[in-house]
């Protein structure tokens, strides 16, 4: 099985995202905003929960890891 989501990081602005454990009833999520370099090479970005509108902001190679984030909402 693959362990990893094939994501082009300029694509993700506004993508959906379930988390696989979701933790104070926050399962869906929204790419709000995508955080780049001086160059423009995709550094983070912040998920915003649908339910709470709770930001976290992460790099996002994360979004990658199939045990941790499903690609839309689920």
């Amino acid at each position: 099985m693959n362990a990893r989501h094939r994501l082009n990081p300029r694509k993700l602005m506004l993508s959906k995202w379930t988390a696989v454990r979701p933790v104070n009833r926050e399962k869906h999520f929204l790419v709000s905003e995508v955080f780049c370099d001086d160059e423009g090479v995709v550094l983070e970005v912040e998920l915003q929960a649908v339910l709470t509108h709770r930001a976290q902001r992460l790099p996002w190679q994360a979004l990658q890891d199939v045990q941790t984030w499903k690609m839309g909402w689920q």
